[in-house]
């Protein structure tokens, strides 16, 4: 592997800074309640369950339009709607690089936007919709006109896809689906919500869940309540569905294959999960270094103390190993089927979302009493990046990915064994 960036790539981060310097930066600047030490009260509507407020949304919004308009924001998306389908690796290390400029427009944490950003519906709707869908959602989906809530986890079920208890029951030409669901997030803005329902089949099974698109005004699709979370605002909700009938036309993919729907993009939103926390480290151990060379104690500057240059060393050297191989396995991305390096995207995520939360709390360890404050944005970083051991695939579901792959209960090992066992 050619462990230097390509200089197309290069180019294209230098491209990006000049925009995030001319477009995004004085964006923030005209907002800054949304961006110091009142972000969190300025981003909040607590009136409303705690879901974003309009004015913060509103400037989300600009930046993802000025994005738009420079060309930036569909390069890693399908032709069909104008993008590039830029490569695992280019998008990987643009995300990285734009995470480790700190909180900001860039790569707004919150609703996931950035300046290339994945955008998981568009990809969704491109592989699994039908023309009809796709004529009413896909652009959409692109300028934001329109936004698909997904509708998985349950009370009671959120790994354990399979086990989920809403279900959907045939009524003539339509269907009827009855469950609630856990954690629905963005129904606030939602256009519809990607309903998914046992449609056949026991608990337990792969097969026999389906995925359902559901206009947001249907009857008996109701939002029970937001979750406040640890980082605010929240659009997590919980939603009751009851008695919900919809057409046939409404099903997503194939009937009873709702899980494949669910798990399209899965590899790819973990990698450039797995970016962002990389990057975000770097930036915390950037802005540690920096401190310490400032803070004087003692008559002396932080960064002479080895109590204070070892952990800041120590970190520095697991941002650049986790770093490289999040580089390393986006290439082969690039170049195996998805299936066969599962494991390695496993790998990459779990260690880096774990490095971004450590590397949050030493920074604040190392700014003392002011890095607990909201002045630093590393409390926000560390409330932010915790939930992504959980979302996406928590810690344990990612280690249990990478232990199937190694003693061979799944993946290629587990192919190989079986023509082994046969022979």
């Amino acid at each position: 592997m050619d462990f230097d960036i390509p200089q197309d790539i290069r180019s294209l981060l230098s491209e990006i800074d000049r925009f995030v310097e001319r477009e995004l930066v004085p964006l923030e600047q005209a907002n800054p309640q949304f961006f110091d030490y009142r972000r969190e009260h300025a981003r909040t509507d607590w009136e409303r369950g705690g879901i974003p407020s309009a004015e913060y949304e509103a400037v989300v919004r600009e930046a993802r339009n000025r994005c738009d308009r420079a060309g930036f924001l569909r390069m890693g998306l399908p032709k069909a709607v104008g993008g590039q389908e830029l490569s695992n690796l280019a998008v990987v290390i643009i995300r990285e690089h734009l995470s480790g400029r700190g909180i900001g427009l860039q790569g707004n944490l919150h609703d996931e936007q950035s300046v290339v950003p994945s955008i998981p519906m568009v990809h969704l709707m491109h592989k699994f919709g039908t023309p009809e869908q796709k004529a009413r959602y896909l652009e959409g989906l692109v300028t934001g006109d329109d936004f698909l809530a997904f509708a998985l986890t349950e009370p009671d079920h959120g790994s354990d896809a399979t086990w989920l208890e809403t279900t959907a029951t045939r009524d003539g030409d339509g269907w009827v689906l009855n469950g609630m669901k856990r954690f629905n997030s963005g129904v606030h803005k939602a256009s519809a919500d990607l309903v998914f329902a046992r449609t056949s089949g026991q608990p337990g099974d792969a097969d026999g869940i389906t995925a359902f698109l559901v206009p947001m005004d249907t009857p008996g699709l109701k939002v029970e309540c937001y979750h406040w979370c640890f980082n605010m605002p929240s659009d997590h909700a919980e939603v009751k569905v009851d008695n919900v009938r919809v057409p046939h036309s409404a099903i997503v993919g194939e009937e009873g294959k709702g899980l494949h729907v669910a798990q399209n993009f899965v590899h790819q939103n973990r990698i450039r999960q797995a970016a962002q926390s990389a990057g975000v480290a770097r930036f915390c151990v950037q802005e540690s270094v920096k401190y310490a060379r400032e803070r004087k104690t003692f008559g002396k500057a932080l960064a002479t103390h080895q109590a204070i240059q070892f952990p800041i060393a120590e970190m520095h050297a697991e941002v650049e190993m986790v770093r490289n191989y999040v580089f390393k396995v986006a290439q082969q991305l690039d170049r195996q089927p998805a299936e066969a390096v599962s494991d390695q995207v496993a790998i990459a995520n779990f260690r880096a979302n774990r490095l971004a939360c450590n590397a949050a709390d030493l920074a604040i360890q190392v700014h003392g009493g002011i890095g607990y404050t909201r002045g630093k944005p590393f409390e926000h970083i560390y409330r932010h990046f915790r939930r992504y051991r959980i979302t996406e695939g928590s810690d344990e579901v990612q280690i249990r990915k990478i232990a199937a792959y190694l003693f061979g209960f799944a993946g290629p090992n587990k192919i190989a064994r079986k023509k082994k066992a046969e022979a």
